[in-house]
């Protein structure tokens, strides 16, 4: 009894350590955003690494689910005879919910493992080591630039999936539920209200900051050889795509209660 209490003091302990060590590691990271040097060769290559090398992943992630929805609420409507209805049922899950939340997990997916090895390899190697020895702030160029350019371009590539799922939503509307195209956008366009777009387009800037920064957190924190490496990329894209899960219930949560 005694060894199982001491176990769950232990994990509690390492548990709240870690929450703040990672509290601590976020601002450090915002703030790096106002001091000087800003490294934005390293802002510009991250983001041609992380959105154009997530576009095609992304893109057929949205058609093929706005295709689902189309195709499953189509079939559901038709019962109560409102397939005109269908444009609405897509837009307004791929924009509010959806496509934040499955663009987030698939560049998370991608891009958190990335940098949890990319800087993990680093740490080993003590790479890390010798750019504090030649005064480089490994935060600063590493880190930094790559929370940035996941923020930005999470929010352009979830405009993306938004597009291209409503796209394909009309896809299978016209071509396999012969509905009208005309009528299918049309529902689309009216059911969006200022709303949705917030609280669509809000999403993708949390989440985006969450992947980038436990990406880094534990590819910074990385310790035990090529094995740690191996164990910080696996923890990096559970933990973060647990918080895009818990913070996406959150924030929809405040903005229902907003508008």
């Amino acid at each position: 009894m005694e060894l199982a209490f001491g176990n769950l003091d232990s994990f509690a302990k390492r548990s709240v350590l870690a929450v703040q060590e990672y509290a601590i590691f976020c601002w450090q990271t915002v703030a790096n955003l106002v001091r000087r040097p800003h490294y934005w060769s390293d802002v510009i290559t991250q983001a041609d690494l992380i959105g154009v090398g997530s576009l095609p992943i992304v893109v057929l992630t949205g058609f093929f689910t706005g295709g689902v929805l189309a195709l499953q609420s189509a079939a559901s409507l038709a019962q109560f005879g409102a397939q005109a209805y269908t444009g609405r049922f897509v837009s307004l899950s791929m924009i509010r919910e959806l496509a934040p939340v499955l663009t987030g997990l698939m560049v998370s997916g991608r891009n958190a493992s990335g940098m949890a090895s990319e800087l993990g390899s680093m740490v080993v190697t003590e790479q890390i080591d010798a750019m504090r020895a030649l005064g480089t702030d490994p935060m600063k160029k590493l880190v930094t630039p790559r929370m940035l350019s996941t923020v930005v371009m999470l929010f352009l590539l979830t405009i993306v999936s938004d597009t291209v799922g409503t796209a394909g939503g009309a896809f299978v509307a016209v071509f396999m539920s012969a509905q009208n195209g005309t009528q299918y956008f049309d529902s689309a366009y009216q059911a969006l209200v200022y709303g949705d777009i917030v609280q669509g387009l809000t999403k993708p800037v949390v989440f985006g900051f969450i992947i980038a920064t436990v990406g880094c957190f534990f590819g910074m924190k990385t310790t035990g050889g090529t094995q740690g490496v191996g164990r910080a990329t696996t923890q990096a894209v559970v933990v973060s795509s647990v918080l895009i899960i818990f913070s996406d219930f959150i924030l929809s949560r405040i903005m229902i209660w907003i508008f």
